[in-house]
């Protein structure tokens, strides 16, 4: 594809407030859809980061969340184990986060919310005594050791003072916003560009649409996504 269609599809994303939908650059470019896709994922591939300068530090929330069906839309059975034990697993897909206030976000997808999953990846991206914030789940108990941790049990209140989630929440607020509202469906394995996407418009959110697209453009180098690297996933 010459860059005379690679060009408007990278700004049409950077300059998206929730995602664009492969159909709709399909249009604008005159390209199949398919073609449109590819250019996308081409374009997440580019605001991922694989690695990070600096850790988050100061004051840090943790939460985890879960992509997949509505409830609404779930078997009776499931939807009653829902309302039971609060969420439901099964294919859905779970994400972790962590945002410093007034600052960055980082998410990835993780196989679940056990604690050998999710402190790794924490000690990772988060400076050793900073403050953070969580909800109750059990895989965070132990984070009291190497953080300044506090947490807020959400079936009694949200906000505690300092003690919340609510950055995050918003985050995921948005992030979903777009998966339901634009993608309408995305698959698991996918599903990490498309944090990525996401990601990127938040950490660059005080940017205006030409910063972002600049922004874009330089991480495109070192960066390469085939056609059967894309689908190899769907077929594995």
């Amino acid at each position: 594809m010459p860059l005379s269609k690679f060009l408007p599809c990278f700004w049409l994303i950077a300059s998206a407030k929730n995602g664009i939908s492969s159909y709709e650059v399909a249009r604008a470019l005159g390209v199949c859809q398919k073609t449109g896709w590819l250019m996308l994922h081409k374009a997440r591939k580019a605001m991922g980061t694989d690695e990070f300068l600096s850790k988050l530090s100061g004051k840090i929330e943790i939460d985890e969340t879960y992509v997949g069906g509505k409830a609404k839309n779930m078997h009776s059975a499931k939807r009653e184990a829902l309302k039971k034990n609060r969420r439901v697993t099964g294919d859905k897909t779970v994400v972790l986060g962590m945002v410093e206030r007034g600052g960055q976000v980082r998410a990835k997808v993780v196989s679940n919310a056990r604690r050998k999953n999710l402190l790794p990846e924490i000690q990772a991206n988060i400076e050793s005594g900073s403050n953070v914030y969580t909800d109750k789940l059990r895989s965070y108990d132990t984070l009291k050791e190497e953080y300044t941790h506090s947490s807020v049990d959400h079936q009694l209140c949200y906000v505690d003072g300092e003690t919340h989630t609510n950055t995050l929440e918003g985050f995921w607020n948005l992030f979903k916003r777009g998966l339901h509202g634009t993608y309408t469906h995305i698959a698991p394995f996918h599903c990490d560009r498309y944090l990525d996407e996401e990601t990127f418009r938040y950490n660059f959110r005080k940017t205006n649409d030409l910063g972002r697209f600049m922004q874009l453009m330089s991480q495109i180098f070192g960066k390469r996504l085939t056609f059967d690297e894309l689908i190899g996933a769907e077929k594995a």
